[in-house]
């Protein structure tokens, strides 16, 4: 009998994913795995907007080893993932405007250049997002692929771009200084 509930349980905590955080009501796994390999939530952080704190979503970065220096996450060649479950809606063209302001913010020439016709290709498929929507940047040594409630949005070759993706949450002009810190694994 002991035996038979032991094996239940080991085969019930097989099926359920174990729980890394629960943020504003927004559970994230603690594990990942990308093309076999193991990614561990780094840091699972709140997007607020203006003076009143309008939760706009949560975000998880999963890393293969944890860090809190941004530069050598956004540097590293080892596979990421953003996961961002938003808790409002959006129109398209406020999102647009935010990842327009996100990619001006982080990329400044003559440092980091990127093409504004691979920015326009990437915001075209910025859809409107509603409450409970999901988007996963799956990041790689070759460049990301952006899913939008499991559906492609399209992969992006280009690692330089990929980065500068990434680097819209945590380069030196983030969203928000919390929402970086949280997703460097030092609180909200």
């Amino acid at each position: 009998m002991i035996r038979v509930l032991v094996s239940a349980a080991i085969g019930l905590a097989s099926i359920y994913p174990v729980r890394g955080a629960v943020l504003d009501d927004v559970a994230m796994p603690e594990i990942r795995i990308v093309d076999g390999v193991r990614l561990r939530l780094n840091g699972m952080g709140l997007r607020t907007w203006s003076v009143f704190g309008i939760h706009i979503y949560v975000a998880g970065l999963y890393l293969e080893h944890r860090s809190d220096n941004p530069n050598t996450i956004l540097h590293s060649p080892e596979p990421k993932v953003l996961d961002i479950r938003f808790l409002r809606d959006v129109d398209a063209d406020r999102a647009r405007s935010a990842w327009r302001d996100g990619f001006a913010n982080n990329c400044r020439p003559p440092e980091c250049y990127l093409d504004p016709q691979d920015i326009e290709r990437f915001l075209v498929s910025v859809p409107p997002i509603h409450r409970g929507d999901e988007t996963t940047m799956t990041f790689t040594s070759k460049g990301v692929s952006v899913t939008f409630n499991g559906r492609s949005l399209g992969d992006i070759s280009d690692h330089h771009f990929a980065e500068t993706l990434l680097a819209t949450f945590l380069g030196p002009v983030p969203p928000t200084q919390q929402l970086k810190r949280a997703l460097l694994g030092n609180g909200g």
